[in-house]
């Protein structure tokens, strides 16, 4: 089957073992899918390599296959590394080289994350610096330069804790080389490798891969982080590139006491630049400041910013025997002037002219009298998460603000409707429209609160308090996805001092309530509200009623499964049963294949979102009820 589109292999099987399930992205050099290991019965992420036109596959096969083992053998050697996405494999199909990697589930990039929350605190920030920081220093030990750091190739996904964002990693070594290991060049010297508006200035202009040019790129991403917008951004790749190489990076109005350090990773001599073990103590000091001067070392009981790898264990702390970080005492807390980066000497770097100060200046200038009023209402809005609020007035009867709508508080229950801004569900602030009666094909319910102390609290803390509240909901559920509504900060005693926490359907409605306001013996109108382990009593095939598993009933929900995007529904109604055989076997779950035997559920729903879940379920194979201790 040709390559080039990110649906076409969806149900395709990958060396006899990966069952493609569903496109997860896409880069320069192909798709990213989440794959079934048949044989260890996991889900792990493959990335194939694309070629879009025949001519480009004469032309460039060789290449981009030997950088395909070259990004695998370099993420394979940082392979263990608690910020690098672990590569399992590379096989080979049809001629063309596979990755198997780690699938990190619940996982959102860093630009992703930004375009829906807004803008990071400036010590989350820190806390995503130093792990990426760590990654790349962990490269950079063994030759390799990343050459693509960029927001889109940072993961954030839940740690052990359960913290949603708490795992940080690093992925995407499509393009990386080691300089130093006579390692084929495998992109001409006339392109530009790497992403415009990221590129090192150095880089930019022919110069090699160093560890400084990683660095540089970590202080744009991280500036896009706390800002929401790249530092270069502008309307074009060229103009990108240029602002890298001639301009300064536009003044940042968010970044508090990060901002020295993002001026001093973004230096445009690499001489400059703070170096690795200087940007960990920067980002360590805004990460936690510390009340007192710095010590000379830190006590074994106080807790590491970040893991460490088992290499850092036995060395000291870049700032030992030092009283203060290498560029002084900036980062305890006081904010200084956007324009005064410091140096690797620690001293204010002077400026380049005159000139450069006198535009600076003006362009500053500019941005106060100019943007003063639009960061005001920017902040206040960002606090309350809902890109609104106008008056006091106003806001309290909008709790959420003007973005959302909503002219009442949520409750526990509510369904709701959402109208994303743009085409993209989940970008953006949706706004909402109660659906009372829960019948009217909801896109989403209110499943849990989670109240705050104040506002900004709610802004800070909510909407990662939220996806720990409706994990277990949405594990539960094939298809759906958390959203916020966090109150703004005149709203926020309107709003019950308490952020909601939606669940809503990831790619269309959910068509009626869901997990635990579904009432017992209700009809299911359509399986977007069916989940793992219920209990079904059917009545007929086109009529299962939510039954308790205390009692006697006819089938259980084991899992969900996908058909191929050309399986028509009519044809999935045949075609369901083998599928979920096949891919959810009730023999996995513990019931013996001689008595039980697996049944499915299809509906219009997912046919109409594209998604083609389909729901697995045991039942026994002459018919008979099963019982509460069958499960």
């Amino acid at each position: 089957m040709p390559s080039g589109s990110p649906t076409s292999g969806v149900g395709r099987v990958i060396a006899g073992r990966y069952l493609l399930l569903n496109p997860l992205g896409s880069g320069g050099m192909g798709h990213v899918w989440l794959a079934h290991d048949r044989r260890l019965a996991c889900e792990v992420a493959l990335k194939e390599i694309v070629f879009r036109d025949p001519v480009e596959a004469g032309h460039e096969r060789e290449a981009r296959v030997a950088r395909a083992r070259a990004e695998a053998r370099h993420a394979a050697g940082l392979r263990g590394h608690p910020h690098v996405v672990t590569v399992h494999d590379v096989l080979e199909h049809d001629g063309l080289p596979w990755i198997v990697m780690e699938y990190v589930a619940d996982a959102v990039d860093l630009r992703d994350l930004v375009a829906s929350r807004g803008p990071l605190a400036p010590a989350e920030c820190a806390r995503v610096g130093l792990a990426v920081l760590d990654a790349l220093t962990a490269g950079h030990r063994r030759g390799v330069m990343h050459r693509d750091v960029k927001p889109a190739n940072i993961l954030l996904a839940p740690d052990r804790s359960g913290s949603p964002h708490g795992r940080v990693l690093l992925t995407d070594y499509g393009i990386s080389v080691q300089p130093d290991a006579g390692e084929t060049r495998y992109t001409l010297a006339s392109v530009l490798v790497g992403t415009a508006g990221y590129l090192a200035p150095e880089r930019a202009t022919g110069g090699a891969p160093t560890p400084a040019a990683d660095l540089f790129s970590l202080g744009c991403t991280l500036y896009h982080a706390v800002e929401g917008v790249g530092p270069f951004e502008r309307g074009s790749h060229l103009a990108e590139v240029t602002a890298v190489v001639m301009e300064e990076p536009r003044p940042a109005v968010r970044a508090g006491a990060l901002g020295p350090v993002l001026h001093a990773l973004l230096a445009k001599d690499p001489g400059q630049r703070l170096s690795s073990a200087e940007a960990e103590a920067a980002l360590s000091a805004v990460l936690a400041p510390p009340a007192e001067p710095y010590a000379r070392t830190r006590t074994q009981t106080q807790a590491e910013p970040y893991p460490r790898t088992q290499t850092d264990l036995g060395s000291q702390p870049p700032w030992a025997g030092v009283q203060e970080p290498p560029f002084g005492p900036v980062p305890h807390g006081h904010r200084s002037s956007p324009g005064a980066p410091p140096s690797r000497g620690g001293r204010w770097r002077r400026e380049r002219s005159h000139a450069l100060r006198a535009v600076l200046a003006c362009g500053l200038g500019l941005v106060l009298a100019l943007g003063g009023v639009w960061y005001a209402m920017a902040d206040r809005s960002s606090q309350g998460g809902s890109g609104g609020g106008g008056g006091g007035g106003a806001s309290a009867r909008q709790p959420y603000g003007e973005a959302v709508g909503l002219a009442k508080p949520l409750r526990d229950g509510d369904c709701v409707i959402a109208d994303w801004p743009g085409s993209e569900r989940f970008r953006g602030t949706p706004r909402l429209r109660l659906d009372p009666t829960c019948a009217t094909a909801p896109d989403g319910q209110v499943m849990a609160f989670v109240p705050a102390g104040s506002a900004e609290e709610a802004r800070r803390t909510g909407p990662a308090k939220c996806e720990e509240r409706t994990r277990e909901i949405r594990d539960r559920l094939a298809d759906v996805r958390g959203q916020a509504v966090v109150p703004t900060e005149e709203g926020f005693a309107a709003a019950g001092r308490r952020t909601a926490c939606l669940v809503l359907g990831a790619n269309g409605p959910v068509y009626g309530p869901i997990g635990s306001h579904r009432a017992p013996g209700s009809a299911f109108a359509d399986t977007a509200t069916m989940q793992r382990r219920d209990c079904l009593d059917v009545r007929t095939n086109r009529d299962a009623r939510l039954v308790s598993c205390a009692g006697s009933y006819d089938e259980q929900v084991l899992g969900f499964t996908r058909l191929a995007p050309d399986v028509t529904l009519p044809e999935a109604r045949t075609e369901s049963d083998t599928a979920c055989a096949r891919e959810v076997p009730p023999g996995d779950y513990g019931f013996d294949p001689s008595v039980y035997t697996a049944g499915s559920w299809t509906s219009e729903g997912p046919w109409k979102n594209g998604t083609h879940f389909v729901v697995c379920t045991v039942r026994r194979q002459n018919g008979g009820t099963m019982e509460g201790d069958e499960s």
